[in-house]
């Protein structure tokens, strides 16, 4: 494969990447009940992720080639199985702030990628796109990390308290 090529198959599979983000945040966050601020974040995010998928769709019409519904497709079911294997677990937030925080950090390093090759190929717009995704994904990593001891002792104190549900 060309440069150009393996690019545009990176470019894609970013866009799978943020339909299965929007998926798998949106079933994270409809589950909370009792967490509001990762509530809140997570529906901020949803909102950047969203947008995301704007952004690096531009760059695949402007390569005048499409996304690829396949590999979108795959990337929802996957966060439909990572939420219903979450919803089984009685730490069901706790596990999903972790694997959020882990998520993030694959998208950081996947348009960390992304921007050398669109530097790479001459790509000066879409170096451009991927650093502005990587920061908002860089935040929310950073918002979750500061974040997850919080959730866990939330987590822990609902969890001692006889007759009050903790894991969502």
């Amino acid at each position: 494969m060309t440069n150009e090529e393996n690019y545009l198959a990176w470019v894609k599979d970013a866009h799978a990447m943020e339909k299965q983000a929007e998926s798998m945040l949106e079933k994270m966050a409809d589950r909370l009940e009792h967490y509001p601020d990762l509530k809140a974040r997570i529906q901020q995010h949803i909102e950047e992720t969203r947008q995301q998928q704007v952004m690096v769709q531009s760059v695949i019409d402007r390569f005048d080639t499409s996304s690829s519904t396949f590999k979108d497709t795959l990337g929802k079911l996957s966060a439909f199985g990572q939420a219903m294997g979450g919803m089984m677990a009685d730490d069901e937030v706790v596990k999903g702030a972790i694997s959020g925080y882990v998520f993030e950090n694959l998208e950081i390093a996947s348009y960390t990628s992304l921007i050398a090759a669109a530097e790479v190929v001459g790509d000066v717009e879409g170096a451009r796109i991927f650093s502005q995704i990587r920061e908002q994904e860089v935040a929310m990593a950073d918002w979750s990390l500061k974040h997850l001891p919080d959730v866990t002792e939330q987590f822990l104190v609902r969890s001692a308290a006889p007759g009050v549900e903790a894991k969502k």
